[in-house]
Parts: C-alpha cells; structure tokens; sequence
C-alpha cells in the first residue's frame, strides 16, 4: 500500500488508449466517502503552465484548499493545448465529481506526457466512470494507481510514513526532464491527519523544497510538475513541524526513487555545500555544481 495507507483514502486504475504502447494510463485517487479535505498543491514555475496545472489551481482557490479526489492522466501532458485543453481538464474533473458524489472544483487533475498534441478527451470519458467506480482501498489498487501514471518510469514509486496517530502515503511518478523547482513529476500523498489547509499547504511547500525541488538530471523544468497532498482529518493532529518532518520523509524518499530511475542514468551523486552564508546561497552553488 502507498497511497490507500492512511485510512479514509482509496484508488483506482484504467486504460483509456492514452499510451501509444497500451495499458492503463488513467488514476483517481478519493476520499472513500467522496467528501472534500484539506487539500494543498505546488506546482511548477514554468510559465508555459499545462491546463492541469491551471485548472487545478483554480480549484484549490475556488474551495479555499479543499478537494475529495485526484484524476491522473499519462501518455499526453495535455501542455500548449490552449482553451480546449483547458475544458477537456475540467471535463475529467467534473466526470470524477459525478462519480463519487461531488462537485467539479472539489477535484484536482494531473496529467503527463507528449506536449503539445491535442488532448482526446472522447477517449477517456467513455472509460472513466468505470474506473471511478472500481475505486478501492487495497493494496492491488494502490499499485494499479501508481503504475497507470508512468511514461518513461521503469519501475512505480510509492512510499508509507507511519506515525503516532496518522499515517502518510504516497505516488509518484518521474524519471526525465528531471530539474529543480521542480521535476517532470507528479505526486499525490495522503494522510488520515488531522489539519488545515494553510498548514498542510506550509508543510508541504517546506517539503518540497527539501526534495524534490533539490534534484536535478537533465537541467530541464516541465511544465506540469504537481504535487498534491489530501488530509483526511480522521487521525491525529500534528504539530505544523510534526507534519512537514513526516511529509519531508515521504516527498524525500519518492524524490530519491526518481533519480534513481532517472532516464539513461546510470550514478546518483549527492552535492553538499559547507560554509555558505545561507540556505539559498547554499542551494544555488549546489544547482550549479549539479547542473
């Protein structure tokens, strides 16, 4: 289990011919009951933001950083697909609200692959109230959710942080146009703690800063790098610091796993950098060096 570990989380997995090699290709990870919980994001800098990324932070304002599920797509990034890229986002959102019980703007969408070609959006809506409907709490549908967004991952990457009184999990995938601030990545964790938007959003900001924002393959900066954590509220209630240690553990391990299965690489090689006056001089020396 990774991502369905913390109680109160489910997942599910599909194909929507969106791989040009075939198998699934569409995620949803939910709150078992379809209710919204403190949600936060971050995404990437690039100004060229994918309509993922737009549509998604429009909805995390729009319901003040709430949200009840997560739609993933991978073999199209659905990136420079201007206004009609934009609808098909929202259109994936609004038939996993349908699904579950929910409204539109209570689902955040990531989506990964080739840039610039269309998004085929007729493709998808057939299958995905199916794949909505197999949601689960198991292990097998955790696994299911984590390879369906691969592209040029080998292997899937998941990660389990347990604590006294709640638990974090979580997805992943990435393996090129690997850069800081961020990655050519998408991440989901979830968590039964018990916690506010604006703190979960704190906490995981801290968090990845302190990993996947620090690593780097290939020096390229996507443009629909995501990482979304849910906070079920059903488990205990850690301190701000509490909580961006366990994120920080979870992001780190998932961020390691990615270069490690960074495309064509074959060393991981860690920088560290002593005697900078501060922790952004620090950094950049570190980007350079890495770069």
């Amino acid at each position: 289990m990774s991502v369905t570990a913390a109680p109160g989380f489910v997942a599910a997995a599909g194909a929507a011919g969106l791989k040009a090699g075939g198998g699934s290709d569409v995620a949803v990870v939910a709150t078992a009951d379809g209710r919204p919980v403190a949600a936060a994001g971050v995404f990437t800098t690039n100004r060229a933001a994918a309509a993922p990324v737009q549509v998604s932070r429009a909805h995390l304002r729009a319901t003040g950083g709430r949200a009840a599920a997560v739609v993933l797509t991978a073999g199209n990034a659905n990136a420079a697909t201007g206004p009609p890229g934009r609808f098909a986002a929202s259109r994936l959102c609004q038939l996993v609200a349908d699904g579950i019980g929910a409204e539109e703007e209570d689902v955040l969408v990531c989506q990964t692959g080739l840039i610039g070609v269309p998004f085929p959006i007729e493709a998808v809506v057939p299958v995905l109230p199916g794949i909505v409907a197999s949601r689960a709490a198991s292990p097998d549908a955790a696994a299911a959710a984590a390879a369906a967004i691969m592209t040029t991952d080998s292997v899937p990457k998941g990660v389990v942080v347990a604590r006294d009184g709640y638990t974090v999990g979580g997805m992943a995938k990435g393996a090129a146009m690997l850069a800081p601030d961020m990655v050519t990545m998408l991440a989901v964790l979830t968590t039964d703690a018990e916690v506010e938007p604006g703190v979960l959003h704190s906490a995981l900001a801290s968090s990845v800063a302190g990993s996947f924002a620090s690593i780097t393959v290939d020096g390229c900066t996507s443009t629909n790098d995501t990482v979304v954590a849910l906070a079920g509220g059903t488990g205990g209630s850690p301190s701000l610091r509490e909580l961006t240690a366990a994120l920080t553990e979870a992001c780190r391990s998932l961020a390691s796993q990615m270069v490690a299965d960074a495309e064509g690489a074959t060393k991981v090689a860690r920088v560290e950098v002593r005697g900078a006056r501060t922790h952004v001089e620090a950094h950049a020396a570190a980007r350079k060096v890495a770069g």
